[in-house]
């Protein structure tokens, strides 16, 4: 529950509602480097430089190639995870995208091709933000016509099945909106696993479910376990029990060659510290043993000398709706020596920031620990951190590891520098910006603020704060997730207006921080908007997160009007009359928001959830909509990755590791299906 997701206004471009909208292919030019690679639905694909690559060694090019391996191998595991039917579908639609004999330029193969990129994009049938199932722009007799034109050898048939057994299973589950329609449900009052089409829980309900865990904590432990993390929770002849992810046991397959990749890395790691930390992961991939788990994030947190670092394994909770269950990821990555500077100023300060925080004395840490922060270069993206990522991470997400060994927070700047240099431009703040000097603030400091509140939220915002001893972890169960990141996300923003930024000259002047108030007020109340499809609510932890904060501030700054909703030529506004004021209540609700973590109190996290995250204002939600469809851009971005590759001479040894950037879209997601598709279509 550690992730960072750009919201600037530079990056943030819009949506083609219709899974059959256009498609286009479009050129963003920097440097003499293409980023843009095109636009389809509300989508966005972008490519990102490696910058500093060529500068490593040998060993540590190696290094790398071996834990992108690594990284590309787990891909079909986010797929089943995600929902049951994910990989027989997206097999089927490849295989008609690639070998069907009729007219490939009807509307409905061009849609058709469409929602397969929409299916590569999220890694299943459900939209990869919103977690609503998509709507189809093709017909079931299309569909139907197209697959049984193929040899059913081509068709991820279940055994002893007939093609038209095959698509009387699998077209409900595409075309029939009452079927699995979420992915991840959390709608107050409803049972979150039944309605989940997510795979983490087979036959059992949520109060099963929970039960089942919570029978396992023991709330004396001051180092418990992440109970249910690798696994899948299933009842069969009435027994509830848990399907480990590991070698031998569920995802097998994909994990054999996961740990094969890894013990490749392990010959050529650059230190003892990352040798133990790479021999450990493997030892818990061999053995799903969670203890093991807490071991290897121990003894990765303390690898701290290595220059090549990675995320390989079941990280984050967000796609279970009780935040249990965590999805497969991995980014492999290099410091950015340069740009960690300013994040080493940043944690070296921790203690400051953690002594001076606005909330109650007894919420806070004593003593910071082990608090390291970079900037990073990342060179694959994985899993659930793939097309789609994060800009900034901080881990490992056990409370007591962090608490007791310390935790890494990076920020991602190749990533967001490619998100920068292909948004810049888009005529975006120029359409929601209420007046000039909101443009000029953005446009002066935008970027440089925008990368600062990710790196307090990073490497300070998650690692603040403490749990009352007895305190259950997962004591907020559903808003858990939103929570955490609003608590996060207020302590970047109560800091990066404070005066201590300008003295550490990572800000240049007491003004800077108001470009990032504006810009976070402006998204959280209304340009986020253009994410959600008419009718809908705030379902995306960070989307609720992001209105609760700017919604609660908006609101209990209404007497004084603080921060105004206003109409200009019949437009809707954010203007922000005090900016002081802001600064007071982002750090009353940061108080608040940490007494609800320290303390557990899942009531209070409930009520602050319902009446400010969820709810949508559907008048505000259309002029927002059709405003930002006249921009013709895409709210969500993704990246094709890097493609690297060995150079080998006649005794077979490595002479080099190679890195080019020309791949496209399709090409790349097919190529990935055919290399690295280990999983069998049922699991």
């Amino acid at each position: 529950m550690k992730k960072h997701f750009i919201i600037s206004m530079a990056a943030t471009v819009t949506m083609l509602t219709a899974c059959g909208g256009a498609q286009k292919t479009t050129t963003a030019k920097a440097d003499k480097f293409d980023y843009t690679v095109e636009q389809f639905a509300d989508l966005q694909m972008l490519r990102y430089r490696v910058p500093g690559f060529e500068d490593l060694s040998l060993k540590q090019k190696e290094l790398v190639y071996y834990l992108t391996e690594a990284a590309q191998q787990g891909r079909d595991i986010l797929y089943d995870q995600n929902g049951k039917y994910n990989l027989r579908i997206r097999r089927m639609l490849e295989a008609i995208y690639t070998d069907y004999k009729g007219d490939k330029n009807t509307d409905d193969f061009k849609n058709m091709e469409v929602y397969l990129k929409r299916v590569w994009f999220s890694n299943g049938i459900h939209h990869h933000y919103g977690s609503e199932k998509f709507v189809p722009g093709f017909s079931q007799d299309f569909l139907r016509q197209a697959v049984l034109s193929l040899d059913a050898s081509q068709l991820p048939l279940a055994e002893g099945q007939t093609v038209e057994q095959f698509c009387d299973e699998i077209f409900p589950v595409i075309f029939d909106p009452k079927i699995m329609p979420k992915r991840v449900n959390q709608a107050d009052g409803e049972d979150l696993v039944l309605t989940s089409a997510s795979n983490y829980y087979d036959g059992v309900t949520q109060a099963e479910a929970e039960a089942f865990y919570g029978k396992m904590k023991d709330p004396k432990d001051e180092t418990p376990i992440s109970y249910g993390l690798n696994s899948r929770l299933v009842k069969e002849d009435g027994i509830i029990q848990e399907k480990v992810w590991k070698v031998g046991g569920l995802y097998t397959q994909a994990i054999e060659k996961i740990v094969y990749w890894l013990k490749k890395a392990e010959g050529v790691a650059e230190d003892e510290a990352q040798k133990a930390a790479i021999g450990k992961l493997i030892e818990f991939y061999e053995t799903g043993d969670l203890k093991t788990f807490d071991e290897y994030a121990i003894l990765w947190v303390k690898d701290l000398n290595s220059r090549i670092d990675f995320v390989n394994g079941f990280t984050e909770s967000y796609g279970d709706p009780l935040g249990i269950k965590a999805s497969w990821e991995s980014l492999v990555n290099f410091k950015d020596l340069d740009a960690t500077r300013r994040t080493e100023t940043i944690s070296g300060n921790a203690q400051w920031f953690e002594d001076h925080s606005p909330v109650d004395a007894q919420f806070k840490k004593d003593k910071v620990k082990g608090v390291t922060a970079k900037v990073i270069t990342a060179a694959i993206l994985g899993g659930d951190l793939y097309p789609s990522t994060a800009i900034g991470i901080n881990l490992p997400n056990a409370n007591w590891i962090r608490a007791h060994h310390g935790s890494k927070s990076v920020t991602i700047g190749n990533i967001t520098d490619a998100y920068n240099k292909a948004s810049h431009g888009n005529g975006f703040v120029e359409e929601f910006a209420y007046s000039d000097a909101e443009k000029q603030l953005i446009d002066k400091y935008g970027d440089l603020t925008g990368e600062l509140h990710t790196d307090l939220h990073e490497c300070l915002g998650h690692g603040s704060g403490k749990l009352l001893p007895g305190v259950d972890p997962d004591a907020l169960k559903a808003h858990g997730s939103t929570i955490e990141e609003a608590r996060a996300d207020l302590f970047g923003l109560y800091y990066v207006a404070d005066p201590k930024l300008v003295e550490l000259g990572l800000t240049p002047d007491a003004d800077a921080y108001k470009a990032e108030y504006y810009s976070y007020l402006m998204n959280g109340l209304m340009t986020q908007l253009v994410r959600i499809e008419p009718g809908n609510s705030v379902e995306e932890a960070h989307m609720r997160n992001r209105q609760l904060i700017a919604r609660w501030v908006f609101e209990k700054g209404a007497p004084d009007k603080v921060v105004e909703l206003v109409k200009k030529d019949g437009k809707t506004y954010v203007k922000v009359n005090d900016y002081d004021k802001v600064r007071q209540l982002f750090g009353e609700l940061l108080s608040e928001i940490q007494r609800i973590k320290s303390t557990g109190d899942y009531e209070a996290a409930r009520a602050l959830v319902e009446n400010y995250a969820v709810k949508v204002d559907p008048v505000l939600h259309a002029e927002i909509l059709e405003r930002y469809k006249k921009l013709n851009l895409a709210p969500y971005k993704g990246f094709v990755n890097p493609k690297y590759e060995a150079v080998i001479d006649e005794n077979g040894n490595i002479t080099d590791i190679t890195v080019s950037y020309d791949e496209g879209y399709a090409e790349q997601m097919l190529r990935y299906s055919k290399d690295y598709s280990p999983l069998p279509d049922v699991n």
